[in-house]
């Protein structure tokens, strides 16, 4: 059975922009000025130095989707000061992003670059491409993708560091030990049942990593 949803908890909820803004008040004139609807010089340079980007989606009914890609930094190529193309690589087939975006073309972007608390944030409108020529530039190892996401820009914008000071994210001393943490096996296990051999899951992933095999 589903878990009942939050407002079902409370009574405390805010359902209008105006109650919002009476509690958070307005933003900055000055914050607003940063947001354009293309790439300057300067904001370039968070596309170039990043290795990773968060992909956010939804489909034609608002169901949403939040998506990781990464690759050598500068993977995603600026091919103007409004538009942009990401390469796709393989994956679990799952295609939520990609199946959300022939339903609903609005995406949302974040890009993060190592040791850096600022990010980059992009918003606009996205188009599946298998364009030989234009993805071949994109190949990694010699394999060029099967497609690309064309993103025409309609925001761009700095986010401030304070998410990324709050969480020290970039501190090495904050780091969590890995071993702390559930194997995908051991997921897999809690979904499934014990008769799930998390072990050999994760053994037998392990390897593949190893091998690279379907990184690229």
């Amino acid at each position: 059975m589903a878990a009942a949803p939050a407002h079902r908890l409370t009574s405390q909820v805010l359902r209008t922009e105006a109650q919002l803004r009476a509690l958070l008040g307005e933003p900055a004139e000055l914050t607003c000025a940063k947001i354009t609807d293309r790439l300057n010089p300067m904001t370039r340079l968070f596309i170039e130095r990043s290795p990773f980007v968060c992909v956010a989606t939804s489909d034609a009914d608002g169901n949403c989707d939040l998506s990781p890609r990464g690759d050598p930094a500068g993977f995603v190529r600026i091919l103007d000061d409004r538009t942009l193309l990401i390469p796709e690589r393989p994956g679990n087939r799952l295609a939520d992003s990609l199946r959300n975006m022939l339903a609903n073309p609005h995406v949302g972007l974040l890009f993060v670059v190592p040791g850096v608390t600022d990010t980059f944030r992009v918003n606009g409108r996205a188009t599946i491409s298998v364009d030989a020529e234009l993805l071949a530039p994109c190949a990694v190892e010699g394999k060029p993708p099967l497609l690309g996401v064309l993103i025409d820009i309609d925001e761009a914008y700095t986010q401030c560091s304070k998410a990324f000071l709050r969480s020290h994210l970039w501190d090495p001393e904050r780091f969590v030990d890995s071993k702390t943490m559930p194997t995908g096996g051991q997921v897999h296990r809690a979904i499934q049942g014990a008769q799930f051999d998390a072990d050999q899951y994760d053994q037998e992933r392990a390897e593949r990593y190893r091998r690279r095999v379907g990184f690229y």
